[in-house]
């Protein structure tokens, strides 16, 4: 087991694809709110933003690509430095119809395409770390599924590949260690891969402190990984993480909270996180020096606007 990490590498999460916007009036929706909220996460000692995009009428998840765009641009052009990191999460969600019909969807809220549809917004933007979901799980809601398969997943990290934007595996059981493990076997993966260890999201594993340890155990020797847990845990975490020899992740995607009955904004929960791994004696690596960890590729080594037959 890795040693405790003393240079901590921070991901915020800062607005994800969940139901918070009804529960909190400080998650960022529109393109401007969701690129302030990076680059306040940035100042208050963040390394990394992860990045989804909303309706900006609505709030409600969406994966288009001007709407990215919007949000890539308003980064980079800003004073603040920090790691980009996008989502292709999204395009994944299967609702099954009834027992007795499961083929019959439900059309309405079935947002269900292929791998490079998921990546059109990647692919345009090149940033510097997008995610890959690694592997199929089951939500706590009615028939809803989410389906990343291993087919989709081998197309994700191929075109990521020649890309040249690292993949950030995204693991939510044992078995997707298995499954992004393996295609590092397969030579989809440059080393050193990155992970991220994503706990007590129903269906997938349980935020312990034991289920941590099986998780990192298994990791490859030499991958660089983050983990976070989210509502209540995440905090706990967070010192849990570092503890292992890892980094961390905190933000409003994960938990809307910074203590029970009060609503956080995204930069005091990187505060808090930074509070709790000072503390403990760890200090937070800047963009340029998680680039430099995580083996990045600076963004004028990235071509801008590839498109991959």
């Amino acid at each position: 087991m890795s040693k405790f990490n003393r240079n901590v590498i921070l991901t915020c999460a800062v607005t994800g694809s969940g139901d918070a916007a009804s529960k909190t009036p400080h998650l960022p929706i529109t393109p401007k709110q969701i690129a302030d909220a990076a680059i306040d996460a940035a100042k208050a000692g963040a390394a990394i933003a992860h990045i989804h995009v909303r309706d900006p009428d609505t709030g409600a998840p969406a994966r288009r690509p001007d709407l990215y765009r919007e949000v890539v641009d308003r980064i980079r052009s800003a004073d603040t430095d920090v790691v980009i990191n996008l989502t292709t999460g999204m395009g994944g969600d299967l609702y099954l119809g009834p027992d007795d019909n499961p083929l019959d969807f439900d059309m309405e809220a079935t947002d269900c395409v292929g791998q490079v549809e998921r990546m059109e917004h990647v692919e345009e933007l090149v940033p510097e770390i997008c995610t890959l979901d690694c592997g199929s799980f089951n939500y706590p809601v009615g028939n809803y599924v989410y389906v990343s398969t291993p087919d989709m997943l081998r197309t994700g990290a191929s075109r990521l590949q020649r890309l040249g934007v690292k993949p950030e595996l995204e693991v939510f059981d044992m078995g997707h260690i298995w499954f992004a493990n393996q295609m590092l076997e397969e030579g989809l993966l440059d080393a050193p891969p990155l992970y991220q260890v994503c706990l007590g999201i129903r269906w997938g594993a349980q935020a312990t402190s034991r289920n941590f340890i099986s998780m990192v155990d298994n990791l490859p020797e030499g991958a660089n990984w983050s983990g976070f847990a989210i509502g209540a845990d995440e905090m706990p975490m967070v010192a849990q993480a570092a503890l292992l020899g890892g980094n961390v992740r905190v933000g409003l995607e994960d938990n809307i909270y910074l203590e029970k009955g009060v609503l956080a904004t995204n930069a005091q929960l990187v505060e808090r996180a930074v509070t709790i791994l000072e503390n403990m004696g760890a200090r937070m690596q800047s963009p340029a020096e998680a680039r430099e960890s995580f083996g990045l590729k600076k963004l004028q080594d990235l071509q801008r606007n590839v498109k991959i037959a």
